[in-house]
Order: C-alpha cells, then sequence, then structure tokens
C-alpha cells in the first residue's frame, strides 16, 4: 500500500487503560470555544420571525451556516430568531434557529451574565454578515 492510498482500520481501544483514564481525566475540565479567532460585530437579535423588539448582542463566530452569538438574556433551544448586523444605511439579516448554548466559560462572561449560543443559518446572505 503506498503513502497515498487512505484506509481505515477499526482498532479496539480499551478505556479502562490507566494511561487512557488519566489523560481523559486531564481533559475534562477543558472548555474549547472559538470565539478568539473571529472580530466582535455588535447586532440586534430578536425572538420568532415576527418579533418587533430587538435586543443587543454580539455576533463572536460565523461559518458558513452557523453563527455563534454572546447574549445576556435567554435563547431557548429550537427558537427562531432575526439577527440583524448594521451596515452604515443598509441592514443584514440572517434568519436562524438556536440549536445549542450555555453559560459562558470565560471569567469576563460569568462577570457579565454572557450565555453563548449557536444558531443554525437558515439563509445565506449574499455579502457577508
Amino acid at each position: 500500500m503506498s503513502k497515498t492510498d487512505t484506509w481505515t482500520r477499526n482498532t479496539p481501544v480499551n478505556w479502562d487503560d490507566p494511561q487512557l483514564v488519566s489523560l481523559l481525566s486531564r481533559s475534562e475540565s477543558w472548555s474549547i470555544d472559538n470565539r478568539g479567532g473571529f472580530t466582535p460585530q455588535h447586532v440586534q437579535v430578536y425572538l420568532g420571525w415576527s418579533g418587533s423588539v430587538g435586543r443587543s448582542a454580539t455576533l463572536v463566530w460565523e461559518r458558513d451556516s452557523a453563527v455563534v452569538v454572546e447574549a445576556t438574556f435567554a435563547l431557548p433551544q429550537g427558537e427562531q430568531v432575526r439577527v440583524d448586523k448594521h451596515l452604515g444605511d443598509r441592514i443584514r439579516t440572517l434568519w436562524g434557529v438556536v440549536v445549542d448554548g450555555r453559560e459562558g466559560y470565560r471569567d469576563e462572561d460569568r462577570r457579565k451574565g454572557i450565555h453563548v449560543y449557536w444558531l443554525q443559518v437558515l439563509n445565506k446572505p449574499n455579502d457577508s454578515f
């Protein structure tokens, strides 16, 4: 088999192996989020697609059909939301559904009462959101 060939093999894992148990126990408290590589942007979030009162939030990550928003208010899982971003005299609108959310892990998040929400984007704006 050459180096360019791709193949996989089912390898049994011994979950009771002391080295693996030790490694997993050290990583239990790790909390990874994607917010570090994106410039935060102010947005307005509207609950429901016909919501008329927006609340301030921060867009902290986006890629393809997903975005991450920081908010100091609750966004229930499964909630349909509209997210508006002001671009000068234009507004870009994103329609999405809350897939998941959690309390922020960072010290600053906890001080400010920030929760982090993952939204599945249902539309694809022509310009970058």
